[in-house]
Order: C-alpha cells, then structure tokens, then sequence
C-alpha cells in the first residue's frame, strides 16, 4: 500500500484521497449530525434533533414480546431471511397503508432498514449522475444528501402553507425540460412536512398528480409522520390515487420505535423486482429479528391506541412551542403552525444569519438546525427548524427562552455596527471573555 509522503510544504489528512470514487465528493456530513456531540449535552435545550419520544412506549409489553419471539421463534428471527421483507409484515404494512386510503398487495411491498434505506435504493435503481430530482423548497436533509452522493441535481419548487405550490411545480418542470435535463421523480413529504411543518392540502393533491402525470414524472411519497395528525384523521395519501406513478415510503421510526429501523417501499411492480435486486446487493435482507418484533408488536398490541397516545404527547409540546414562540419571540419572527408531525420552521427577521448564529446559541445552551441544512442550493439562512417531539413542555419553552434571547441580542448588534461587523463584535464583546462556555 502507497503511503508516500506528502510533498513538502502540504499536509495530506487522508492518504487514500486519490483512491476514492468521484462521487464520494457528494457524501458530506450533514448540518444536524455535526450539532449532534454539542446538542447532546444535559445543559442545552435540543430543539435540533427529531428524535421520537418513546417515553410513553409500553416497555413491558415490548420487552415481553421480544422474549417470546425468542423463545418461540428464536431461529427464524436470528436467521437470514427473506430480500423483500417477511410475509406477515408486509401484509402488516398493507393495513397500516389502509388507512390512509391505499389498496395495494403485499407482494409490492419491500421491507428496508428505515425508510431512509428506501430513499437510497429508490434513487439508486433511478439516478444516474446529472439527472434532476425536484424537491419541495426546504425539503428533508437525509434525502438531499442521498441525492447528492449520488450526483443528482436537486432543484427545489416552492412551497406555502398549503404544501408544495402547484405553480412553482409547474415552472419547475418547464425549467428543467427546456434545459434538456432528465427529471427522475418529484421527491415530496405531504405530511407534516420535514422540516417546514406544513401539509399538502387535500384540494392541492389531485392537481400534483395531474402535473406529474402530464409531464411523466415519477412521484416519491415519502409519509413518515402520516398517521400522527393532531385533530384530524390521517390524510388521503396520493399514492392511494395513482398506483403505476407513484412510489410510496413508510417508516415505524415514528409511530412505533426508531431503533428497530424497520421501513418500506410500496411500489409499482417492476419497480419492487429492482428494489428488491438493490436491497439484496445493499443489504442482503433486512433484519429478521426487527422485522418479527415489528409484527408481534402490531399484532398483539393496541398499536392504534399507541399511535393516538403519542399524537396526544405530540400535540401537547405543539402547543408548548407555539405558545413560547407567541409570547418570547422578538418582533419579525414568524413560524409555521403544525397540525401534526415534530416540526416548526421559524422565519427570523431579514439579514439574520442562522447558521452564522449557531454557535452562539450553542453556547447560550440551546440549539436548533439552521435552515441552510435543508436546501441543496445555499438558500435558507434566514430560517431554522425547531423540533418539538422530545423535550418536556416545560425544557420547550426554555428552549425557546434562550433562542429569543440570542436573537435579540444578534438584532441589537446588527443595529449598532450593522450587518458586517455584528459577528465579529459579538464574539469579541461576549464569547471570548474570560469564563465563556464555548462549545
């Protein structure tokens, strides 16, 4: 192996550099893992992370049906198992999908290893580099990063408190077919959105499809948070009006445990036999101890009565958030309202840099993604997203306390030595000082 020093005067971190393949220039680290090791910490206040709370999970129950899955079915579920997912399961996913309108077999049904997996394989059998996949503007970190890794171009259509604009849809589909360019599919969250907060509205919905339809533009439906609406039953999916041009993607992270990381793929089926072949080069199977644990769960527990405990939980830190924002926030902030999901997108007033303000607030104790995270084209810096599902009520609003506080002191900055100096004076004048908390 060539380990031959660097010439002199350059420092080389990584003696395989000229070893790797081109697109792993696309794999970066994304913004939340990074403030995962400080946002981690018992004394800030996480509004970062969307980890689920699985404080209310029964845990007996659980614990007791994992053990009679081992004593019952211990080698099977220890063993390698099917590349699709097992039998049970999948016909599991089919009712779960049920009630959000979906009619469909669990033969084109393909267990991953979260849906995050189901991301990956999609745009992996679809994606060749240079081709374009539309994404709502902001839209979710994970999936940007898959598309980046592999050297898609991502370009964003426009959305509004009622989901993805129709218009701006449409101008983006134009943009990209004149310019010669081959677009994949539509990657879009309907459902309480990730990271915006918002929902495709029910009167918006056949008007996507009919553009999608029109242009020959595959639709990925990617409905993590789609049964956890906080005053409303659970939405007509678009993939339970159109079964040959939309893929669909579900998780149990959300409404079950995330450690299991049991997801799936409903897809047309020509496209399931590929996902398959793509699971099975990945992965060769995804677990079968997960995916048995998943099913005795379904099966032997009130899973629905699970599902609205949790939504109740949601809800209640939904309102603890609001209600910070109301009272604490300084004047030109404006923030979506949620009627599900785990997320907030918070709009600070004009030249406000949130990535910039980051490690301040760190080191105020509390933290947030700042909204650059979450579009492939530098936009977003006048924005954030806070989440709600795992805080107490009470560490919200502190949480939230300490947010205000950053922002004001960021606006009396700017205002006195304007938009220029105001970073470099107040890491000067507060964060540098003797006994500073630097993160």
């Amino acid at each position: 192996m060539d380990h031959t020093p660097a010439p002199a005067g350059r420092t080389r971190l990584d003696s395989y550099v000229d070893r790797y393949a081109a697109r792993t220039a696309g794999m970066t680290a994304s913004e939340i893992r990074a403030l995962f090791s400080v946002a981690s910490r018992p004394e800030v206040v996480s509004l970062a992370g969307g980890m689920p709370n699985i404080s209310g999970l029964p845990l007996d129950v659980v614990g007791g049906a994992i053990a009679d899955l081992i004593s019952e079915s211990g080698p099977t579920a220890l063993q390698y198992g099917s590349g699709q997912g097992t039998p049970e399961l999948r016909e599991q996913i089919c009712e779960v999908m049920a009630l959000e309108g979906i009619s469909a077999h669990p033969d084109d049904v393909v267990v991953t290893v979260g849906s995050q997996q189901a991301v990956d394989l999609v745009t992996r059998i679809f994606c060749d580099p240079g081709d374009v996949v539309i994404c709502e503007a902001p839209s979710y970190v994970g999936a940007l990063g898959v598309f980046k890794a592999f050297e898609c171009e991502v370009v964003h259509a426009e959305m509004d408190e009622h989901g993805l604009r129709p218009d701006a849809l449409r101008a983006a589909i134009a943009a990209v077919q004149a310019s010669g360019r081959r677009i994949k599919f539509l990657y879009t969250i309907p459902n309480f959105h990730n990271p915006a907060g918002v929902t495709l509205s029910a009167e918006r919905r056949p008007e996507i499809l009919e553009i999608c339809r029109e242009a020959d533009v595959l639709i990925l439906e990617d409905n993590p948070y789609g049964l956890l609406g906080f005053d409303q039953a659970p939405m007509r999916a678009l993939r339970a009006d159109e079964a040959e041009g939309v893929i669909y993607l579900g998780s149990f992270s959300k409404t079950f445990a995330p450690g299991f990381r049991v997801g799936w793929a409903l897809a047309p089926h020509a496209v399931r036999e590929k996902l398959v072949l793509a699971q099975e080069s990945a992965t060769l199977c995804p677990p079968s101890f997960s995916q048995m644990a998943v099913s005795s769960y379904l099966r032997e527990h009130d899973w629905q009565g699970q599902v609205k405990s949790f939504r109740e939980m949601y809800r209640e830190r939904r309102d603890a958030m609001v209600d910070a924002l109301e009272d604490l926030m300084p004047p030109g902030c404006s923030w979506t309202v949620p009627s599900g999901g785990f997320y907030v997108w918070l709009t600070v007033p004009p030249g406000v840099d949130t990535k910039a303000m980051l490690p301040r607030a760190v080191t105020a104790r509390v933290a947030y993604v700042p909204g650059t995270a979450f579009f492939a084209d530098g936009f977003g810096s006048s924005a954030m997203r806070l989440s709600f599902c795992y805080p107490t009520p009470e560490r919200i609003r502190e949480g939230v306390r300490r947010l205000a506080g950053v922002l004001e002191e960021e606006m009396e900055l700017r205002a006195t030595f304007g938009a220029t100096g105001s970073h470099e004076a107040l890491t000067r004048s507060r964060y540098d000082g003797p006994g500073s908390d630097q993160a």
